[in-house]
This record gives C-alpha cells, structure tokens and sequence, in this order.
C-alpha cells in the first residue's frame, strides 16, 4: 500500500491542496454516514469564493485572462508634446473558487443542519473572500446552534479556528488543529493538536444534544487521499517543503526521508 512517509499529515500534500481538500471532504462525508444510520444523513455543500488574482497572498492564477487592442476609444493627450504609444490592455478577472465542506442534516427537520464539518483552505487561512466568509460562517453557526468542527491540516497562513489562540499554550502560528464548537456549550473548545511528528487522531463529532458522538479518524481520510491520487509516486521529497518547515522539523524531515528512501 502506498503510503507517506510521514507518520501524520504529510506538509508536501499543501501544493497539492485543491485536490487533497476535495478528496478529504468526500471521504469524510462516507466515513460518516457509515456511522449515522437512518436518522441523519451527511452531504458536501459548497460556498463560491470571489478571490482577485493579483492578492499577493494567494500562489492561485486565473484561468482565462481577456486581452483587448488599445484603449477602446479613450482620448489620446501628447504628453509634453511626445506622442505616446498605444499600450496593450489586458483584464484580469476575479477568479471564483468553489470551497466544499460536510454539513450533517437532520431529514425529519426539513434539512436542519445539525453539524458542520470543514477542512480548512488557504483561502480561509488568508486575508481576502475567503476567510471573510469562512469567520462569518464560525459566526452563523454559534447564532444558529449548529456545531462546528474545524480541521486544519495546512501550515500557511493565519491562526482561523475557532478558538483563539491565545488560550492555547506555546501555540505556533502554522500549528496543526482540529477545533469542535458544540452548538449547546458555545464557550467551550474541544481541541485537537497535531503535531507534524505524530500521526493524526480520530476526533469526536456531535450530533444532535443528547446523541452519541460519531468518531472521524483524520489519519485514515489522509492516508486514503495520498493513496487514491498517487501522490508516492509524483510527490519530490528531495525538494524544499513549501511552506518551510522550521529548523528542527526541518532536520526531522530530512533524517525520516533518508531513512524512508526518498532522499
């Protein structure tokens, strides 16, 4: 079976981000309607993100660019008597990003949503759309009573789960969490910490008040992306980790490589 050679979540998977994100929400709506039975159901949705190309944050290009001959008809001054020449105009569009996400909904409501569960994105991570939209869904979700859990396997970008970080102790800026808000206690924080050097934990998810919890194993939903996408056979570990792992992670990293083959 093909598999990382890190023992958790493998920080080469960011440059593939797009494509590991929409396989760990398919993967995480199965592995929990495994569990749920007849009662509840959970299903993707998505939100469409409006993200302008030239945010310096953001390693995203536009698709199509529209090019356009001169200036449409503006007036031409001389500029202190020189003639200046015609530029080439070229438009760069706003670029939207479809983001999804697993929402458990209970049938017998109407669709109620009873839990949300999301896979962060750099979108989410960095200023722009994206992350205005993802703090006012953390908002919507407390105000509606709707629990929420944030899992946060990418290291670039600001802290965004729900709890602030401050109440975490020695928390780093690119830290690995999980965060689960339940909608009936809206001030407590079930945190989940993930180390690069760990594997990544099965974590509780609620229900409904009263439910039992079901279990997500993070680490499964992981190793079946890296799997299912050949990622062992196209990933150059010999590269530099994008972002840059910090001087001790970064001496981990090269010794399990070495020791794993790949470098």
């Amino acid at each position: 079976m093909d598999r990382s050679p890190f023992p958790g979540m493998d920080p080469y998977l960011e440059r593939h981000w797009r494509d590991v994100h929409g396989s760990l929400v398919v993967y995480a709506r199965d592995a929990l309607n495994e569990q749920l039975g007849g009662e509840l159901v959970a299903r993707c949705d998505e939100r469409l993100i409006i993200e302008r190309s030239d945010a310096s944050a953001r390693d995203i290009h536009p698709d199509v660019r529209v090019v356009e001959h001169g200036l449409g008809g503006l007036p031409v001054r001389p500029l202190g008597g020189v003639a200046v020449a015609e530029p080439l105009v070229v438009e760069v569009p706003a670029e939207p990003i479809t983001e999804r996400y697993v929402d458990i909904i209970d049938p017998s409501t109407g669709g109620r949503v009873v839990t949300s569960v999301e896979v962060l994105s750099p979108t989410n991570k960095l200023p722009g759309d994206g992350r205005d939209q993802y703090l006012l869904k953390q908002k919507e979700c407390a105000a509606a009573g709707v629990s929420l859990v944030e899992v946060d396997l990418i290291r670039k970008g600001q802290w965004t789960v729900a709890v602030p970080r401050a109440l975490l102790s020695q928390a780093g800026g690119n830290e690995n969490v999980t965060c689960v808000r339940r909608a009936w206690m809206p001030l407590r924080y079930e945190v989940y910490r993930m180390p690069l050097r760990e594997g990544l934990p099965a974590i509780r998810v609620p229900l409904r008040r009263g439910d039992p919890d079901v279990a997500l194993n993070l680490q499964a939903l992981v190793d079946r992306a890296y799997r299912a996408a050949g990622y062992g056979r196209t990933i150059n570990y010999r590269s530099d980790c994008i972002p840059p792992l910090d001087a001790a992670d970064a001496a981990w990293a090269d010794e399990l490589l070495k020791a794993a083959g790949k470098r």
